[in-house]
């Protein structure tokens, strides 16, 4: 033999033995790892431990042994775990109960051991990456983003604090983001937080220059806050990327001490007002940011499809903001608390098939208003508890509101009335001085105000001096947006007064006097209200009185003087006489008082002798066929709570909307059916349409339902008024368009009766008012009130106006026509005196009157041809 024949055959010996000898290792650590498993899988056996969920903490072998062994030896027994996953996964169909045991538990222990701080050698971290890449959790199908790969980056995170990743580490990590970037779940909260958490390894700092904080993912904040952000000079730019970092990093319902307390210190450090600046204009880029639709893929090869959501914007980003409003917390200025009250509108709008844009961060904004100091915050609460609809939110926001009354120590009410902002108003009115021009502010209706301008020499300006946008354009841009507040306001108090009939609310003089006629807002309301004054010393003979001026006048005309130790209250006509109320509302019509609310026109519900024989429950608006989501939101803007009817089994086929009445001890109830007719539901499952049943009133006291009699008249009169409203409202007999779109052919004859029945509360009202305007209206000569109709005599022919629901039937035969009324055409009410604001209806009617009095004249086709068809 050759000598290098020799050298060749002893260094082949040589090295079978050395892989034999590691083989052997291999195979006997691997013999070992399974044991662990066995033995694991045993003693949860004997534990009668489910296998669906495997808690190692109780798990002699773990903590006496697993726990015990070093970090190479773990982060073998990690490697072994994947492939055996792997291997498992591959023939898990023809697996045995032990193998399928084994597997969970082996899965428990690569969750396990992830979570655990181990000091990976470099070798290590790049073979569980790539296992991560060939090996698979579940099947072939599955990817790699399926193995908890979150767990060990972040304990990489905590290995590479204080040092850099050597360039093989750092290949394999590039892999990992790379494949997170091309994967379809790009836009997933847990996938961007992932690809941050990867860029911060990445990340090779500088004596200069940090990591920077960003918002993450590429959604429109994003695209608009990080340049503004790296644009920024050190320091400012480095305290900003901690806000942003501890913000990003915050969660739960409210921040804790700790998150606040550090954070207020970043802005001390920052300036305050820099803070609020930038804050600011996030704020005010979110408010105006409207939903997009993105198209997503989903799964791979052969098996991908196709799907759109409607998003905000991401999910992580709003987390941050929502840290970053908790911050403004600290503040009280009108500016901010301004911003943060309509971010917080906004993010309750609600997107089609998913609810609010954005509930985490509105909740936060609610948060930064009642934590606010001052109690500007807490009418801002007051007013988004009209606007935003969901019951959850309403519940939040009086939870709120009832803190902050404690801790003043007065009731809600009390608070609400304090929180008022008057814009600095006097009597609707406020003025600003440019130069020797004059710009006045002034409420001239609910939601309306104007901006009028004036001379030096007092004379009317019509349009905005030229110099005035040039020069103030930032002043001129703040008016205009506190027009827009005081209209929002004007609004928000006409429907909490409103909402005060039903409470039986009494005030002394003073914070009557204080809150209401002296405000710089509500006194616009207030002075167009009847109030009663009650003398505590003569409680049997109050005053009914209306402000006119600086003066107070009965219905008489007469001058009054209330005595400042009289109790004040809302005037209700269902605790005044028949006569009382006709002369009230004949002084309200002969001085053109047009009232905010309705007040002497309101509609009263006094109990029928059939409420007496039934006892505890009211049929008075049974029966009908309303539509489910105008009715939800009918009755929350109302304060009632209700729950959508769908058609999937959730075990409800019937449901009730609920209004509480604390001040009486009571809940009253409406109760409602689901009409479960073939395809009468929408794309999420809702039923289109309910029937209505009972209403009745539960003692809080004790849950027990009370007779009817004894419900005082105000709660009464209010609960069976907001019932008639939803009726009135949403019930399918108002929708001219209902029979010829399809309907429910089995409630065809409802859709009749209801639309040319009986004439409700409210139709009643209607018909006195349309009486007395008649004779001043160009269509007197050919209009006439007939029964339970307008009719109006056309050219071609007669047609008869229903006075509640506003349809509309022909003579003689009474064939129906049927007109969509045009929300852009100028309503006929506009110049005439209607003595309260609010009555859609009213305008309808008297538009379809003035349309069909010279139905010879009128040109759209789909009303023609109806009135031509013989």
């Amino acid at each position: 033999m050759k000598i290098f024949d020799k050298i060749k055959q002893a260094i082949a010996g040589a090295t079978e033995k050395v892989s034999s000898s590691l083989t052997d290792s291999l195979s006997s650590e691997n013999a070992d790892f399974k044991k662990v498993i066995v033995s694991t899988r045993k003693e949860c056996v004997k534990m009668n431990e489910h296998f669906y969920d495997v808690k190692l903490s109780g798990i002699d072998v773990y903590q006496n042994e697993v726990q015990n062994w070093s970090d190479d030896k773990k982060t073998d027994f990690l490697l072994y775990c994947l492939s055996e996953t792997d291997t498992y996964a591959k023939r898990n169909s023809d697996a045995s109960p032990e193998e399928y045991k084994d597997n969970i538990v082996r899965d428990a222990y690569l969750t396990q051991l992830l979570r655990t701080k181990i000091h990976y050698q470099d070798e290590g971290i790049i073979r569980i990456i790539d296992a991560f890449f060939t090996k698979k959790r579940f099947g072939k199908w599955c990817t790699f983003s399926q193995w908890p790969i979150a767990l060990f980056i972040n304990q990489l995170l905590n290995q590479y604090k204080a040092v850099q990743p050597v360039d093989a580490v750092k290949v394999a990590l590039g892999k990992l983001k790379k494949a997170y970037t091309s994967s379809d779940q790009t836009t997933l909260k847990e996938v961007v937080k992932l690809k941050a958490k990867l860029d911060e390894l990445l990340f090779e700092p500088t004596a200069t220059e940090a990591k920077p904080t960003l918002f993450l993912g590429q959604d429109a904040l994003a695209a608009y806050a990080n340049p503004m952000l790296m644009a920024m000079e050190n320091p400012e730019k480095q305290i900003w990327f901690d806000l942003l970092s501890k913000a990003q990093k915050a969660s739960g319902a409210k921040p804790s001490k700790k998150y606040l307390d550090e954070s207020l210190a970043l802005v001390k450090t920052l300036g305050t007002d820099k803070f609020k600046k930038v804050i600011g204009s996030w704020i005010e880029f979110i408010t105006a940011h409207k939903e997009t639709t993105v198209t997503h893929t989903y799964g791979t090869g052969a098996q991908r499809y196709n799907y759109s959501t409607t998003e905000f914007l991401s999910g992580i980003n709003l987390d941050a903001i929502k840290g970053l409003v908790w911050i403004c917390a600290h503040f009280h200025d009108q500016n901010t608390l301004n911003l943060i009250a309509k971010l917080g509108e906004r993010c309750f709008r609600k997107i089609p098939g998913k609810g609010p844009a954005a509930a985490g961060l509105g909740n936060a904004c609610l948060y930064a208003l009642y934590k606010s100091k001052g109690l500007d915050g807490i009418g801002h609460l007051s007013r988004l508890k009209l606007r935003i609809k969901q019951s959850s939110t309403q519940t939040l926001i009086e939870k709120y509101i009832a803190e902050a009354a404690a801790f003043q120590k007065v009731s809600t009410h009390d608070i609400e009335d304090m929180a008022v902002e008057d814009f600095k108003l006097l009597r609707g009115k406020r003025s600003y001085a440019f130069e020797d021009y004059n710009c006045t502010l002034e409420i001239t209706g609910i939601g309306k105000s104007v901006l009028s301008w004036t001379r030096p020499d007092g004379s009317p300006q019509k349009t905005v001096p030229a110099f005035i946008k040039e020069k103030y354009a930032q002043r001129l841009k703040k008016i205009k947006d506190t027009q827009k507040q005081v209209d929002q306001n004007t609004s928000a108090q006409r429907d909490r007064i409103d909402r005060l009939f039903r409470t039986g609310r009494v005030w002394n003089y003073e914070n009557f006097e204080k809150y209401f006629l002296q405000h710089g807002l509500v006194s616009f309301i207030a002075e167009k209200i009847i109030w009663t004054f009650t003398d505590p010393e003569n409680p049997g003979h109050p005053q009914s009185l209306i402000q006119i001026g600086q003066e107070w006048k009965d219905y008489n005309g007469n001058r009054a003087t209330p005595e400042n130790t009289c109790v004040v209250s809302l005037w209700h006509p269902a605790l005044a006489s028949t006569q009382e109320t006709t002369q009230w509302r004949a002084f309200l019509s002969g001085q053109k008082i047009q009232q905010p609310l309705k007040q002497a026109y309101r509609e009263v519900y006094l109990l029928t002798d059939a409420e007496i024989n039934t006892r505890t429950y009211s049929n008075r608006m049974a029966s009908h066929i309303l539509k489910q989501h105008q009715f939800n939101m009918l009755a929350k803007t109302r304060g009632w709570k209700y729950s959508l009817l769908g058609a999937y089994d959730d075990g409800r086929d019937n449901e009730s909307a609920r209004v509480h009445l604390p001040e009486y001890n009571l809940r009253a109830e409406y109760w409602v059916n689901e009409v479960a007719a073939d395809d009468a539901f929408n794309d999420t499952g809702i039923w289109n349409y309910i029937s209505t049943d009972q209403v009745r009133f539960i003692d809080t006291s004790n849950d027990q339902v009370k007779n009817l009699i004894d419900i005082p008249v105000l709660p009464l009169s209010e609960v069976l008024r907001d019932v008639d409203l939803f009726v009135g409202v949403a019930s399918v007999g108002n929708d001219p368009t209902w029979q010829d779109s399809g309907g429910l052919p089995a409630y065809r004859d409802y859709w009749t009766t209801f639309s040319f029945g009986d004439l409700s509360e409210v139709a009643k009202n209607r018909k006195e008012i349309i009486t007395n305007l008649l004779p001043r209206l160009k269509i007197s000569k050919v209009a006439q009130i007939k029964d339970k109709f307008l009719v109006v005599q056309g050219t071609l022919r007669t047609y008869k106006i229903h006075l509640g629901s506003t349809n509309i039937l022909m003579e003689p035969n009474d064939q129906y026509l049927c007109i969509v009324p045009d929300r852009s055409q100028k309503s006929h009410t506009e110049n005439l005196f209607i003595p309260f604001e609010g009555d859609a209806g009213l305008s309808v009617i008297l538009s379809k009157a003035f349309l069909l009095a010279q139905d010879d004249k009128i040109t759209d086709t789909t009303i023609t041809s109806q009135i031509n068809r013989s």
